[in-house]
């Protein structure tokens, strides 16, 4: 049975009425009750993936309803917003310290505030209602991330259906995010309308919120209730996506952070004030997004800043930030996917996917270069095909020349302006480009977080902010922020007399053993470290099982996986890698400790270096005979 059908079936008995839904409208009337939205349309999502047999199953609270019929939303807690989840488990190339042997060690499982990297993402998900999660990784790295997901207790106590882990044979250390998109399996495994996310991204903005923000400006109203497309109104028929940047000038910077130079204009107000908690204010229509680095050089370059006329025509009220920082958490429509596999040039999601298709939104005749129109159509055919039972028309008309006109990474605007393009589509019907819409994160002190933690300096900085929320045992579990802890001294049978450690600020796990008169301040400490008597820790972060020598002072260090600290050493601004043994006494200041092994040349290895050196020198030789 269709969509339409199965609504008409429900109206004709009278169970359905006063339905009234409009694109601006922030509530509707549905029976005697008034929801949102954005909770009526994932309530729609959720009908057209059960079938009446289990629909009749779920629990009713209006006694006025018959008892085989269900009530919407109220029955449902959360219901399934069709939407599946993908977190790219890349290789943490910027955590030489800790994770040299990638393999054993990858970026994904370091922790944070004593939990995996990635259980921050799975748990965002989980929040917004998404159990349809996959965690993509290298096939070096899917035996320990499977261990981990098996054993670890934070990530096997997250709920049920478990994350899947897919590694794509051709997927390496290397592998951008757009080529990720393009990989077979998993192109195979994109089915519906999809969340991108990174392994090292900390979010405590409620992910059900920013759903309804995409559902409610971003989403197609056609594809969210699987009707015809409609292209009559100032909307585009198709759904487009919703990105999220937040400001890197916090109380607690990191000296380097990337950062992104972001324009964004003011997105089409509401008629009705958003409910309190709405998102809405802080949205906006992403017109230009380029990473600060790439900026620059092509300032250097072009030994100035342009800004395009047809952007100024197209979006007078213009404003640029530059201290922004793109999350890499994107809510992406299905036909991306067909978007990337029509230009292989493009490499990364942030940079060169959601970088184009914001330009495209307005820049005149970009669309059709960049091949959207043929994607957006065969979206439109597909959607058709799906309604109607119809076999595909016949393929639009392809362009001349299309590796021409695929955008290659880093290249000039010019050379995509080409020579005669109208901006309209080949069927003369003017193409609306889906729109990108940019979720502005408000900087307020008392802003939930959002942070990327992709160096060592912010797998610190993050920590030792995670460790002052206040414990679930403080607040109740009703106050409790999603990253609270249980306990801020989770064994305290382990800590012996004569100690000071300050739990406002602290975290210490499971089976750590702490001797007599150990300081800890504005620390964290993982499960079965050991800190021996007279030691003194200020704003460190150590790792599980590290040991802590006698007398031993550490400010601001990391500290990796079963280290050991000799007694009376002095240790600021220090990483240590783990199993490595720090002798007694050291005294070392903004350094990392590394262990050699591996890193000195074989005899092999140098011999063929020799062996090249001739070489070169011999072909040297020749040349000046000659």
């Amino acid at each position: 049975m269709t969509p339409s059908a199965r609504r008409q079936k429900y109206q004709e008995k009278g169970y359905w009425t006063g339905i009234g839904v409009g694109i601006t409208e922030p509530k509707l009337q549905l029976g005697p009750r008034r929801i949102d939205l954005a909770s009526y349309i994932s309530t729609a999502r959720f009908l057209r993936s059960h079938t009446p047999a289990s629909l009749a199953a779920v629990t009713c609270r209006n006694r006025n309803t018959p008892p085989n019929h269900f009530e919407m939303p109220h029955a449902v807690s959360m219901p399934s917003p069709g939407l599946q989840a993908l977190v790219l488990c890349g290789p943490g190339s910027s955590f030489p310290t800790f994770t040299s042997n990638p393999d054993e060690n990858p970026k994904a499982l370091l922790p944070i505030a004593n939990r995996p990297m990635v259980w921050y993402p799975v748990d965002f998900c989980y929040r917004m209602g998404i159990t349809n999660i996959t965690l993509i990784c290298p096939a070096s790295a899917e035996a320990a991330i499977t261990t981990a997901l098996n054993t670890n207790p934070h990530l096997t106590a997250l709920p049920l259906p478990r994350p899947d882990i897919l590694a794509p044979k051709e997927l390496d250390q290397t592998t951008g995010t757009a080529e990720i998109l393009r990989l077979p399996e998993v192109k195979e495994l994109v089915k519906s309308d999809f969340v991108v996310l990174p392994c090292d991204l900390i979010c405590e903005v409620a992910g059900e919120k920013l759903l309804q923000a995409w559902m409610v400006k971003g989403a197609s109203m056609s594809d969210l209730l699987s009707a015809p497309k409609y292209s009559g109104s100032r909307q585009s028929p198709f759904s487009g996506g919703l990105g999220v940047w937040y400001e890197t000038k916090t109380a607690t910077p990191a000296k380097g952070e990337e950062t992104d130079f972001i324009a964004v204009t003011p997105s089409t107000p509401s008629p009705v004030a958003p409910p309190k908690g709405s998102l809405l204010p802080n949205l906006s229509n992403l017109v230009t997004s380029i990473p600060t680095d790439s900026l620059k050089d092509l300032m250097e370059t072009r030994r100035g800043f342009a800004v395009r006329h047809g952007l100024l025509r197209s979006h007078p009220r213009l404003k640029m930030l530059t201290t922004h920082r793109d999350a890499h958490l994107y809510i992406l429509p299905r036909w991306i996917m067909d978007f990337v596999d029509k230009n292989d040039r493009l490499e990364n999601i942030g940079e060169d996917v959601i970088g184009w298709w914001a330009k495209a939104t307005w820049q005149k005749g970009l669309a059709e270069k960049l091949q959207l129109d043929e994607v957006l159509r065969k979206e439109e055919a597909d959607d058709s095909d799906d309604d109607d039972s119809l076999q595909e028309s016949a393929s639009s008309p392809q362009d001349d020349d299309p590796e021409e006109l695929r955008p290659s990474r880093g290249i000039d605007d010019n050379a995509l302006d080409g020579k005669d393009f109208d901006g309209t589509n080949p069927q003369g019907a003017s193409l609306k480009v889906p729109p990108i819409i940019a979720y502005v994160h408000p900087s307020g002190a008392d802003a939930p977080m959002i942070r990327r933690v992709d160096t060592a300096q912010l797998l610190l900085n993050v920590s030792l902010q995670l460790a002052k929320v206040p414990s679930v045992e403080e607040t109740g579990s009703e106050a409790a922020s999603p990253f609270a802890h249980a306990k801020k001294v989770a064994y305290p049978e382990g800590v012996k007399g004569r100690t000071t450690i300050t739990k406002v600020d602290s975290l210490v796990g499971e089976n750590v053993t702490v001797e007599e008169k150990v300081a800890i301040k504005e620390s964290v400490v993982g499960a079965g470290c050991q800190l021996n008597e007279g030691a003194k820790l200020s704003q460190c972060l150590l790792m599980e099982g590290a040991v802590v020598g006698k007398n031993c002072k550490l400010t601001r260090c990391i500290l990796g996986k079963r280290c050991v600290i000799g007694d009376n050493s002095v240790l600021t601004n220090v990483e240590v890698q783990e199993n490595l043994l720090v002798e007694a006494r050291t005294e070392e200041k903004d350094t990392k400790l590394m262990s050699s092994d591996g890193l000195e040349a074989t005899e092999e290895e140098m011999q063929g270096v020799l062996e090249d050196m001739d070489n070169e020198i011999m072909a040297q030789n020749e040349e000046a005979v000659e």
